[in-house]
C-alpha cells in the first residue's frame, strides 16, 4: 500500500536501513519495558525483584547476591523511617541536645585517651583526626551500642524499589548484593533502617568502595570497630580530606564532612563535637 511505512518505491538499501531502525526501536522499547519500575506501595515488590535481579546480574552480581535479593522482603519499617527523619529539621542546639552531644564528647575523649596510639595511627595513615572519627562513631551508633535491627538487603532493596529516592539507593543495592557475593555480609545481615552497616553506618555501596581491613585479618568487617574506623578514615581521605587542615565551617575539610551526611545540622554537629573531643 502507498501508505506503508516502507513505501512501494523504496530501494533495497532503504529497506535495510529502515528495518535496522525498526529493530533498534523494538530493542529500545523492550529494554525500557524491562527496567525495574519504582512504586510508592509494596504491592508489586515481588514482581519488581525478578526484574531487578536481571539488572543486577547484568552488572556483575553473582548467584549468592541474586539469591539474597530474591529472598528479601518489603520493609514497611524502612519506609516509615525514611518518611520521618524529624531530627534533621531541628536547630543546631536542639539537635545537639537530642543526640546527646555532651555524652558523645565525654565518651569520645575517654576513648581517645585509652587508645591514643590507635587513633594516632589512623591520623598518621589517613590524615583524619580522632575527634572527627569519634564524633561520627558516637553519633551513628553510640560507639557501637546499637547498630540496627533491620535486614540490610531488604532495607536497601525497599528504598531502591520506592520511588522517592530510587536512583540514589540503587548503587547501594548493587553494592549490598556484591558484598553478599564476597562474603562480607550475608542475606541475613542486620543494619539500620536505611541498610547502613556497622559501627559508623556505611551504606553498602560505600562499604564496597571504601571499606578496608583495619585489623589485618584478611577481611573487611564493619561490625569490627577497627575495620569500621579505618574505613571511615579512608572514606574521608578519599573524598578529599586534607591532612592538617581545619574542619569547621568555612575551613577546607568541612566540605568533606558533607560527603558523609547531607544534613547541614549533622555536619555542624560533627565538626563541633570533633573539635571538643580533640580539645
Amino acid at each position: 500500500m502507498a501508505g506503508s511505512i516502507l513505501g512501494r518505491n523504496a530501494s533495497k538499501g532503504d529497506l535495510v536501513l529502515r528495518k535496522s531502525g525498526l529493530s533498534l526501536l523494538f530493542i529500545a522499547l523492550a529494554s525500557s519495558a524491562l527496567a525495574a519500575p519504582c512504586s510508592d506501595t509494596g504491592g508489586n515488590y515481588e514482581n519488581w525483584k525478578s526484574v531487578m535481579a536481571e539488572e543486577a546480574r547484568s552488572e556483575g552480581v553473582g548467584d549468592r547476591g541474586i539469591a539474597a535479593l530474591m529472598g528479601s522482603s518489603y520493609s514497611k519499617a524502612t519506609i516509615s523511617a525514611d518518611r520521618n527523619q524529624k531530627s534533621f529539621k531541628y536547630s543546631l542546639d536542639k539537635f545537639l541536645q537530642v543526640r546527646g552531644a555532651d555524652t558523645i564528647v565525654s565518651q569520645g575523649r575517654s576513648r581517645k585517651k585509652k587508645n591514643a596510639s590507635f587513633y594516632a595511627g589512623l591520623e598518621a595513615q589517613y590524615g583524619v583526626p580522632a575527634g572527627v572519627l569519634l564524633a561520627i562513631h558516637g553519633m551513628e551508633t553510640g560507639f557501637g551500642g546499637f547498630m540496627g535491627d533491620t535486614n540490610v538487603v531488604s532495607a536497601i532493596a525497599t528504598l531502591t524499589y520506592d520511588c522517592r529516592r530510587s536512583d540514589y539507593f540503587r548503587p547501594h543495592l548493587i553494592g549490598a548484593l556484591k558484598l553478599v557475593d564476597r562474603g562480607s555480609i550475608s542475606a541475613a545481615s542486620i543494619g539500620a533502617k536505611h541498610g547502613e552497616l556497622g559501627h559508623t553506618q556505611f551504606l553498602p555501596g560505600n562499604a564496597l568502595a571504601y571499606g578496608v581491613d583495619g585489623n589485618g585479618d584478611g577481611k573487611v568487617d564493619l561490625n569490627n570497630v577497627t575495620d569500621a574506623l579505618a574505613s571511615t578514615a579512608n572514606f574521608l581521605r578519599q573524598k578529599g580530606w586534607q591532612p592538617g587542615k581545619g574542619y569547621q565551617e568555612g575551613e577546607p575539610n568541612f566540605a568533606v564532612i558533607k560527603q558523609w551526611n547531607a544534613a547541614t545540622v549533622y555536619q555542624q554537629a560533627i565538626a563541633l563535637m570533633g573539635a571538643r573531643i580533640d580539645g
